[in-house]
């Protein structure tokens, strides 16, 4: 047992004097807590420390800090958040340990991740990030300030923490970044920072949304350990919240499964203007990681002699920063097919396979129950050449998806759009579209034998049994 832990930590981990269990509890310390694992529960102590980004220096802000935990975790783990008690006089957080296999980076690194994983999560973070409070009009959360200076903030810090040795690599990143908030915000007709500000995307998020805070519970995958005792943390653009999960499966090797998590939380939220600021806050959270990573590598004393083979965890992460800074040129594809042909496959297929992330797919039939007021998996309860499926809604749906990929394609995103496009007119409009950005353009033309499209569509109207839809084409 070592010597520096605290009398009351001492004593809870002997099984002679501890109220927990009777058998020896195991220790996992981080830089700013004691966590005691016995039995079927932990219980979480704040260090009585005080850095730059923390502060549980005294006995009050340390209870805070716990019921703070308490509250922000159950908002999307309530079955592991269990309540606040007190062990001679010290707050503690009590939850439910759960199987740590199941962490994503766990399950990432033994290569069971799935896309219906993801898919799961974006609805859950689709669901969460709804009901959380939007950040108050008053306040400094998400402001131009707060977003511009938190980015140049990773800049000053990491050049002092790898003592000059990345300088040129960190000097074209922070060039990077003032260019692109300039692009964005400053020098922009319609300022897009402001934008999401107002329109109440800055909301009281998790804050440190990488694989290690996300687990396999019953299946599902479950949020835990937000960022409770620093406000700026947690009070953030919902798109810098997802871009933190991206980066850190670019990271894990997995672009495809990155590409399907962005697209369907998509899908969830239509908040196709994220993508706008989407690159930038991506850069931002791989130099968090970068910084991080050099903490660790001084409190390790890497650092000593100035070499930088000794960062190498450093230097990966400012690569990948890089390469999020200077994408591939974007492309542009349709699709074209009847019903049952296999668009939506081939269209998977393509992101899941996408290297660098970059592909948003748009989907007709997505799109189409948007334009009408309808979520994604409702049923619109329409005939065919009916309700959403009249030749007027079908020009609704093609205009919709032409601005939406136009946009998009704008913000230099690769774009598939998943639709039927059975008139030559709708494929030569978005031939033209790309034509006009100077994107090379291409068509995904799916098709199958006669019996097995009448196989399909038979499968899809027995799905479909008793809810009075035609499960229509795109």
């Amino acid at each position: 047992m070592p010597d520096a832990l605290p009398p009351l930590i001492r004593k809870l981990l002997d099984p002679a004097f501890s109220p927990l269990v009777a058998t020896p509890a195991e220790l996992v310390e981080t830089h700013a807590s004691w966590v005691l694992l016995a039995g079927e529960f932990a219980w979480k102590f704040k260090k009585p420390v005080v850095l730059p980004f923390l502060d549980y220096g005294t006995l009050a802000r340390r209870r805070y800090c716990c019921a703070e935990e308490l509250r922000l975790n159950r908002r999307f783990a309530p079955a592991l958040y269990l309540d606040v008690v007190e062990f001679d006089g010290e707050p503690a957080v009590k939850m439910h340990r759960f199987d740590e296999a199941g962490r994503l980076d766990h399950v990432c690194r033994r290569g069971e991740l799935r896309p219906e994983h993801l898919s799961g999560l974006a609805a859950t973070l689709a669901r969460f990030h709804a009901a959380a409070a939007v950040a108050p009009a008053n306040s400094r959360f998400g402001t131009i300030a707060a977003v511009l200076d938190s980015a140049l903030e990773n800049f000053t810090e990491l050049r002092a923490l790898t003592r000059g040795i990345f300088s040129a690599e960190l000097d074209r990143l922070d060039a990077w970044t003032r260019r692109e908030f300039a692009r964005l915000e400053t020098d922009s007709p319609e300022p897009i920072f402001t934008a999401r500000r107002a329109g109440g995307h800055i909301r009281e998020c998790h804050g440190d949304l990488h694989l290690g805070n996300l687990v396999l519970l019953n299946g599902q995958v479950t949020l835990f350990d937000c960022i409770e005792f620093n406000d700026d943390f947690r009070w953030i653009d919902v798109a810098s919240e997802i871009a933190f999960t991206l980066v850190d499966l670019l990271d894990h090797g997995q672009p495809g499964l990155a590409c399907w998590l962005l697209n369907e939380w998509l899908v969830e939220t239509g908040d196709f203007d994220a993508v706008e600021v989407l690159r930038f806050y991506m850069v931002y959270r791989a130099l968090v990681r970068a910084k991080v990573a050099a903490i660790r590598a001084g409190q390790q004393d890497a650092g000593v002699g100035g070499n930088a083979d000794l960062y190498p965890a450093v230097r990966e992460y400012l690569a990948l920063a890089q390469s999020l800074a200077v994408p591939l040129a974007p492309t542009f594809c349709i699709t074209h097919g009847v019903a049952g042909a296999g668009k939506s496959t081939a269209a998977r297929q393509r992101l899941l396979a996408d290297p660098w992330a970059t592909t948003l797919r748009l989907r007709a039939d997505v799109e189409r129950k948007r334009l009408f007021g309808l979520a994604p998996g409702a049923s619109s309860h329409s005939a065919r050449d009916a309700g959403i499926y009249t030749p007027a809604a079908n020009v609704r749906t093609y205009a919709r998806l032409a601005e939406l990929a136009g946009n998009l394609l704008d913000a230099g995103w690769s774009v598939i759009v998943d639709a039927a496009f059975l008139k030559r007119a709708e494929r030569d409009a978005f031939h033209a579209l790309a034509t006009a950005r100077g994107r090379p353009f291409s068509i995904i033309a799916c098709t199958a034998p006669a019996d097995e499209l009448r196989r399909r569509v038979a499968a899809w109207k027995a799905s479909w049994a008793g809810s009075n839809r035609w499960p229509g084409t795109n």
